[in-house]
């Protein structure tokens, strides 16, 4: 009998919700898989706000590093964590079908449907950069505070108003993923406010030169998910601007003409006063190449002056 493969994954309820759900595709694919927790940097300091931690990779390095010295076959990630660049002998192997990588509004008051309904002067958490940048674009008004910890942590400080807040910003999909639909005030139109490249899907990362994991986990492979995920993080690393960087990136289609599938992209000033955006159409043969053409035209309105802030 072929031994489980061991799955790496962080701690988190949705960290674990999302390793058990590749260990039951596996299972239905004929093949078996065992979970092991392993602990990050990034859950291990929860106090300050991601971007003013230093280095890249705060939830992904403890787990690569597992893989490498193989205590670990598979490393589940959020993809919108993975860094573009993998350590020597890593490879991402596949990235299942995803989920809607749109970004939701939690309000402590009911009613709210819009960012622009959030009252004056109304404190919202986040502690994503690109999530501060794109809403102090909108409402500059807002009193914009760091929140970190699990999700449901986070739904709950809103909920009783803790440190005062009226509202947080959320990935839709992890709410989904973990029955907190129904807490959800409003999903956010992507083109509002774009998501982080990535975001929504799930990126599993094995070792480069392992065949038999590799052809364990083709079956989870969904080529539209990867080709949306091969564009956005292909905008992301030729901007350079990290996983915390204000850059925010999304797959859509075309309303007018013939729907072609379009990437967008966007840099936003850390302050909110300016943000710029560009699309360009994605080639199913060459999905990268979007996110190269996007990126120049990004450059070209001022995007590296943006990041370079």
């Amino acid at each position: 009998m072929t031994a489980a493969l061991k799955l790496g994954t962080r701690g988190s309820k949705l960290a674990r919700w999302q390793a058990e759900w590749v260990q039951a595709a596996l299972a239905r694919a004929g093949t078996s898989a065992e979970l092991v927790i392993i602990k990050t940097r990034g859950d291990a300091d929860v106090d300050r706000p991601l971007h003013q931690l230093e280095g890249k990779g705060f939830f992904t390095q403890e787990i690569e590093e597992a893989l490498l010295d193989r205590r670990i076959d598979v490393a589940v990630h959020s993809l919108k964590d993975l860094p573009t660049t993998l350590p020597a002998g890593l490879a991402l192997a596949a990235v299942p079908q995803r989920a809607d990588p749109a970004e939701a509004l939690v309000t402590r008051e009911a009613g709210v449907t819009s960012i622009a309904g959030l009252a004056p002067g109304a404190t919202l958490g986040t502690s994503s950069l690109r999530r501060v940048a794109q809403i102090r674009y909108l409402r500059p008004d807002l009193d914009i505070v760091p929140l970190r910890g699990n999700v449901p942590t986070r739904i709950q400080k809103v909920k009783t108003g803790r440190d005062g807040l009226d509202a947080a910003l959320l990935a839709q999909a992890g709410l989904e993923r973990l029955d907190l639909a129904g807490d959800i005030a409003v999903r956010l139109d992507p083109l509002e406010v774009m998501p982080a490249p990535g975001q929504g899907a799930l990126g599993l990362e094995v070792r480069a030169d392992d065949v038999r994991v590799r052809g364990a986990l083709a079956p989870l492979e969904d080529p539209v998910s990867a080709r949306q995920v091969t564009a956005e993080r292909s905008l992301l690393a030729v901007l350079g601007g990290g996983c915390q960087a204000p850059v925010a990136a999304y797959c859509g289609r075309r309303e007018a003409g013939d729907g072609r599938e379009v990437l967008y992209g966007r840099v936003t000033a850390q302050d909110g006063s300016v943000q710029i955006t560009a699309s360009a159409e994605i080639d199913e043969r060459e999905p990268g190449a979007a996110g190269v053409r996007v990126a120049g035209l990004l450059r070209a309105q001022g995007a590296s002056r943006l990041l370079g802030r």
